[in-house]
């Protein structure tokens, strides 16, 4: 017989925008700890007991970074990779934020530094290439263009 290997869907990952001039930055933030170490990345972190996907989104972009988000959406896309420590495939719901352009970024201790930058440069710093396929998603349907409003998340709001 034999052996499935498991999906799990138990976090999710969220990249907030901000305008600049005539396009938009992403936010990137360098992980400390033992988990990615010195990695740069999104938002990102685990779905807690009764709490929905974009729910937990909410919360980790204000734990992470101290912005409280009006408009999120969800990217309609999934990131997904394999853990080895987990032996299962991992299925991650990605959603999309817009902060305003004077936002103030308050991170907590999960991280050592952030900055805004172009999607260029956050591609040249994320360390999965799923990151990055995703990315270019993002890019290409919330920045190039205004997002499908059916994928607005209303009771966010």
């Amino acid at each position: 017989m034999k052996r499935e290997i498991p999906i799990k869907s138990f976090a999710i990952s969220l990249f907030i925008l901000r305008a600049r001039a005539d396009t938009f930055e992403v936010i990137l933030m360098r992980r400390r700890g033992s988990t990615l170490a010195d990695e740069w990345c999104q938002v990102a972190g685990g779905i807690e007991h009764g709490e929905t996907a974009w729910q937990a989104a909410l919360r980790e972009a204000y734990e992470e970074t101290g912005l409280t988000l009006n408009t999120l959406y969800s990217a309609d896309i999934c990131e997904q990779f394999y853990e080895a420590d987990r032996d299962a495939i991992t299925l991650t719901p990605v959603f999309v934020a817009y902060a305003a352009p004077d936002c103030r970024v308050r991170l907590n201790d999960e991280h050592s530094e952030f900055r805004w930058m172009t999607f260029e440069e956050a591609a040249n710093l994320l360390p999965f290439s799923g990151q990055r396929s995703t990315l270019e998603h993002i890019k290409r349907e919330f920045a190039d263009r205004r997002p499908n409003p059916l994928l607005e998340i209303r009771a966010a709001r």
